[in-house]
């Protein structure tokens, strides 16, 4: 019976390498994973904040995008590592979890799932509650005096979320199985206590597909920014501070 070994010509044990995966398992499955997994968090994320029925206020919101997201990090994270945002494609990359050519697959892929999520949203939900809620799009700033407050919160908002990921599903030695739930918990905090200051988005992938799919482009640009900013900061402070011997670049 063959076993894990095999024997060289020296009588030497060498272990056998595993195959290497199918370049579609490498390649194509984990775009199609980001595609999948971030349609069915921006349909729910749409849904819920264009339906509360009894003045939930944000606590819908957040039980909604909170559990959304940690079930499809569970199902779809060993397929893709679950990013369905792209600034935690950047902020993974970053770290070394994730591969330089498949960074810009990564966030197309999550772009037309955002798309797809908030297509759904519409075709399901009555349209005058679809065009009250401007389609589920980021609607909370209302005048250019908002804006620095917004932006400062989306970013500490999201450096939250993206520390929890790259600590929680990366770093080697605080990599923990409950990554999924902590990173749908992190969501939900961050979403009751940042949503009435900038909506609490931290994914530009959910600020585009209902902005595009309602035309709503009302102070997009801070969706944007504040997310990829916070990816920058806690890319260099995990590369730099907090990351294991094997992920940190310097003090070693």
């Amino acid at each position: 019976m063959a076993g894990p070994c095999l024997q060289d010509v020296m009588g030497l044990e060498v272990k056998a390498q595993p195959p290497r995966p199918h370049w579609y398992e490498r390649h194509v499955q984990p775009c199609l994973a980001e595609l999948l997994g971030t349609a069915l968090f921006i349909f729910i994320g749409c849904l819920a904040v264009l339906d509360q029925p009894g003045g939930t206020g944000r606590l819908q919101p957040a039980l909604a995008h909170g559990l959304a997201l940690a079930v499809t990090v569970t199902v779809l994270g060993d397929i893709s590592g679950g990013h369905f945002n792209p600034a935690v494609s950047l902020g993974v990359w970053l770290v070394g979890g994730l591969h330089m050519p498949m960074l810009v697959p990564y966030w197309l892929s999550q772009l037309c799932g955002g798309m797809i999520g908030a297509g759904l949203a519409k075709a399901v939900a009555p349209s005058e509650r679809f065009g009250n809620a401007s389609g589920g799009a980021f609607d909370g700033i209302t005048a250019d005096e908002q804006v620095p407050a917004a932006l400062a919160a989306e970013i500490v908002l999201s450096s939250f979320l993206l520390l929890v990921v790259c600590m929680g599903a990366i770093n080697g030695r605080t990599r923990s199985p409950l990554a999924p739930l902590c990173i749908g918990l992190t969501v939900t905090a961050d979403i009751l206590a940042g949503g009435g200051v900038s909506g609490a988005c931290m994914n530009p992938a959910r600020a585009f597909g209902p902005a595009l799919v309602a035309n709503y482009w009302d102070y997009h640009w801070v969706y944007w920014v504040g997310p990829m900013v916070a990816a920058l900061l806690v890319g260099v402070l995990v590369r730099l501070l907090m990351g294991d011997q094997a992920t940190r670049l310097l003090l070693k």
